[in-house]
């Protein structure tokens, strides 16, 4: 016969069956929220917002972009990783916050291998050399040339410290031997008027957001910094084409959680978004940005970072760009 004990303990464990699975409600149960560490109009808004759109449905809940730009990406990055890990918080990373930045910067308020998990690739693009439409340089030889005729006067902007723009225009400036100085601001949408209107000599960022007005004449692009042409701009060479040999730097964007995030959730979420990746719908509005596809899962994401966090690591001590 048990116990009375016993069956007082067993009778206990019954009722304390319900709670516990009451405390851990069914994913997704509220609103998600999808950080996006830069301001609306980039590239990294747009793509969050093609996934958002598409997630929402699948999921059963509002999947909400909130914007949460400065300091290069960090305050957004560091809210993400400082959220509840439940799956209601993800991040729209980009290749600055994922892997640059750990080195560009002396010390972060979070770490990127320990405070956020990797879901899913979306996809990359290459950056855009641009000047203003009146400018003298008509090709990256004429900028380069330039820049010799007067070592540091000429500015370059960027959306921000330890962006993809930035670092492709350190490894530019190392590989050319040339002297820019770099005027960070916060985020794409800030740039583009100032180059327009001649405050900037060039800018070096992400080709979306310059597309129309390259192709409306207010700027002129100089070079690409893919291996070769980019579908976007099949007229423009790339930066390897005119002269700098074996350089290549394109920026990529990827969605990340909080670290200990339940990995059934993570599963999840990234089978969605490799689902959503192969939507002929989806695939036409990331190209119209001028960006590709490019899906990877979490454990291929891990390697691909793996592997940008070498090649970048390189580049930062080559350039000698440290900020605090």
């Amino acid at each position: 016969m048990p116990s009375r004990r016993l069956v007082l303990a067993a009778g206990a464990g019954l009722l304390a069956t319900p709670t516990l699975l009451q405390a851990q409600p069914a994913f997704p149960n509220r609103p998600i929220r999808l950080i996006v560490p830069f301001p609306g109009g980039g590239a990294t808004d747009v793509t969050a917002r093609v996934l958002a759109e598409r997630l929402s449905p699948i999921l059963g809940q509002p999947v909400v972009v909130d914007n949460r730009p400065g300091a290069g990406g960090i305050l957004g990055c560091d809210a993400a990783a400082k959220s509840d890990p439940d799956g209601h918080t993800l991040l729209m990373c980009t290749i600055g916050t994922a892997s640059i930045n750990q080195y560009l910067y002396s010390k972060l308020p979070y770490d990127p291998a320990k405070d956020l998990t990797n879901l899913a690739l979306a996809n990359s693009l290459a950056n855009v050399i641009t000047v203003p439409a009146d400018s003298q340089a008509k090709t990256l030889k004429d900028l380069l040339d330039m820049a010799r005729a007067k070592p540091g006067m000429l500015n370059y902007g960027t959306p921000g410290n330890g962006t993809s723009g930035h670092m492709c225009a350190e490894l530019l400036k190392t590989r050319a031997k040339v002297n820019f100085s770099h005027v960070p601001y916060r985020g794409t949408s800030a740039v583009i008027p100032d180059l327009i209107a001649g405050r900037l000599d060039l800018a070096v960022d992400n080709i979306p957001s310059y597309l129309p007005h390259i192709q409306e004449g207010r700027l002129r692009a100089l070079a690409v910094t893919s291996k070769g042409r980019w579908f976007a701009l099949p007229d423009v060479p790339s930066v390897a084409e005119s002269g700098i040999e074996g350089f290549e730097a394109e920026a990529w964007f990827g969605v990340q959680a909080p670290a200990k995030t339940p990995k059934p959730i993570v599963e999840r979420v990234s089978n969605h978004i490799l689902d959503i990746l192969k939507q002929p719908e989806a695939i036409a509005r990331l190209r119209d940005i001028g960006s590709e596809p490019r899906p990877m899962g979490p454990a291929e994401f891990d390697r691909f970072v793996q592997a940008e966090n070498q090649k970048w690591q390189e580049v930062v001590r080559i350039s000698g760009a440290k900020l605090d």
